[in-house]
């Protein structure tokens, strides 16, 4: 009986043993040896409480590496986690005890301490993550920028604690030269206008107030207008018209961008559909966020919203970028094949700034490349540039595709661009984007045939 209960006792020790293996892995980043994601965030929770009711402060230090994406394309992935693995090792030893050192996730760590001289704990963290390091034979010097939040001072939970440690990260990367910043009043103060400006774009959608402005693009033989490409603005009741630049993004992260997508297309196919049955265009470009395109009923989807409105199928070209086509060729090839098979052209966005694009147009029917406005700077003044534009554009027209310039600012560069053989343009030098009504205007006034000279008789 005594050996059976002592084999009972091991057994149950080997079982817990296992147990609290199976939970320290769980918790535990298989590259650095550190405190991975979702260990973290639970722990830092469970600080925060502590600290809270003993009246203590707690510091949340985030880091960031400079330049790892380029380790990556240069010497390979191998090479990137050696170097994760041994700054997870420096992490490790620069942390006191009592400290929380993770590593969040890509080249992303993260160390919670006490709120005691952040300034000069900082600076350490920095000079230690700075240590050269050989790889490959090839000495690395790994750079990094720190982001600092403290509680209570600056937050009262993880959440708002851990943002704010990314916004002071965030400036510390776009800073100038300054390689660590701490959350101070300036960044609450950019939060503040941040939520607010979340709350009215939220209003904003449903209120109509995001809307289709329209930018001309010209045939470059002829110099007449034939379509518009449809470029969303808010129309903000209170800071006046804003840029995509000002909302697009949130709207990204806020999972907005699909509802601010159709409701500018719904409004741009109502408002071009006359248009085009007069006969002032033939084409209406709307460009199409990765986001959407994800989704695998978006091409069905788009379709029927069309087939609501009265814009012909024909009329209506929809650009996609190589960031699409790099995440999913599959989806891809499948979206872009249910479009062309109903009439919809299909526009492969920013050519000439990755490396499918050509592979792209051999495999898909993609009709039309826009040429980046990058490359369209220097065209005419530049002989590297202007030949290597040209080459660019024999090769999609070797294809089958038609070609648009987009970004065409002054008169040299549409010249070239002409005698390139370059399809349709686009850019300041012909218009700005403008809203509905002003495009209009402008697409009557050249349709309308001259005036007759009177000529005096007797």
């Amino acid at each position: 009986m005594s050996n059976r209960l002592a084999e009972l006792t091991a057994r149950v020790a080997e079982l817990e043993a296992e147990r609290a293996l199976t939970l320290r892995l769980a918790q535990t980043d298989s590259l650095t040896g550190l405190m991975n994601r979702g260990a973290f965030t639970s722990g830092l929770c469970e600080r925060l409480e502590e600290a809270r009711a003993h009246g203590g402060s707690v510091a949340l230090i985030v880091i960031d590496l400079d330049r790892f994406k380029t380790l990556n394309d240069t010497l390979g992935h191998h090479a990137g986690d050696l170097l994760l693995a041994e700054l997870g090792q420096r992490l490790r030893e620069e942390a006191k005890p009592g400290d929380m050192a993770a590593r969040l996730g890509g080249d992303e760590f993260a160390l919670v301490t006490d709120d005691v001289e952040i300034a000069g704990r900082a600076e350490r963290l920095l000079a230690g993550l700075s240590q050269p390091q050989t790889i490959y034979g090839r000495t690395v010097s790994p750079g990094a920028s720190v982001g600092v939040a403290r509680f209570p001072r600056d937050a009262q939970d993880a959440a708002d604690l851990q943002r704010y440690a990314d916004m002071a990260l965030y400036r510390a990367k776009t800073g100038g030269g300054r390689r660590w910043s701490a959350f101070d009043a300036e960044l609450r103060q950019a939060s503040e206008q941040r939520r607010t400006l979340e709350a009215e774009l939220r209003r904003a959608i449903p209120a109509g107030e995001i809307v289709p402005w329209f930018q001309p693009i010209i045939d470059t033989m002829t110099s007449r207008m034939v379509g518009v490409e449809v470029l969303a603005r808010w129309n903000h009741p209170e800071q006046g018209l804003l840029s995509p630049a000002a909302f697009v993004p949130m709207a990204e992260e806020l999972g907005l961008i699909r509802s601010i997508d159709e409701a500018v297309f719904e409004a741009a196919c109502a408002r071009t559909a006359p248009w085009v049955a007069e006969g002032l265009i033939e084409v209406v470009s709307c460009n199409v966020s990765p986001r959407d395109l994800m989704d695998p009923a978006f091409s069905r989807k788009l379709i029927k919203r069309l087939s609501a409105t009265a814009l012909p199928a024909t009329a209506l070209t929809v650009e996609i970028t190589e960031t699409f086509l790099l995440q999913d060729m599959g989806l891809a090839r499948r979206h872009i094949e249910r479009l062309a098979a109903t009439g919809i052209n299909v526009a492969l966005d920013d050519f000439g700034t990755g490396y499918s694009n050509l592979r792209a147009l051999m495999h898909l029917p993609i009709q039309t490349v826009k040429l980046d406005r990058s490359l369209i700077d220097d065209v005419g003044r530049d002989p590297r540039v202007s030949k290597l534009v040209a080459a660019m554009l024999h090769a999609a027209r070797s294809l089958g595709a038609r070609i648009v310039a987009e970004g065409v600012e002054d008169e040299g560069q549409a010249l070239f661009l002409r005698s390139a053989g370059c399809d349709r343009m686009q850019g300041y030098f012909f218009a700005r984007p403008m809203p509905a009504d002003a495009m209009e205007a402008m697409l009557r006034d050249a349709a309308e045939p001259p005036t007759p000279r009177r000529v005096a008789v007797g």
